[in-house]
């Protein structure tokens, strides 16, 4: 993985679908944007309950020298790719991760496609998190990208 800035996110509102319109045109050149109606579906999207920046859940880990995941004292095993993806979202819980930069960062290319394998990998290590009754989950944030809560 590497070191890369937080990917820019802009959100507009407009209740108005001539503003929305606008709003996309102003707003084309951002790395990701979401336009919504109302400022409560901004905070809707936002989960301000579980702002960004916040810690993984106690006893949640990723343990690198293993390529384990583990929940106090229970562990179940990551692929490589499992492994950096977690890493990735485990690092920055509530951060939105766009789907270009998981794929910068897990997979060491830009290209996305479908977005089919991170998917796949999203149920694969949602089912891991389950299997330990983590009190953790991963959000798929609708065209823009993931996002890991507590």
């Amino acid at each position: 993985m590497t070191d890369s800035a937080v990917p820019s996110l802009a959100i507009g509102i407009a209740s108005s679908p001539d503003g929305r319109r606008r709003l996309a045109q102003l707003l084309g050149g951002s790395e990701a944007f979401l336009i919504v109606s109302t400022p409560d579906q901004a905070r809707q999207f936002l989960d301000v309950v579980a702002p960004p920046g916040g810690s993984p859940p106690e006893g949640l880990r990723v343990d690198s020298d293993r390529r384990v995941l583990c929940w106090h004292d229970r562990e179940v095993a990551l692929t490589p790719l499992e492994h950096d993806f977690l890493r990735c979202l485990v690092a920055a819980p509530g951060r939105v991760w766009t789907y270009e930069k998981l794929h910068l960062e897990v997979w060491g290319n830009e290209h996305v496609g479908r977005g089919s394998d991170i998917h796949s990998t999203v149920r694969r290590v949602r089912a891991k998190l389950a299997r330990l009754g983590a009190a953790a989950t991963i959000h798929a944030i609708r065209g823009v990208g993931i996002r890991f809560t507590a």
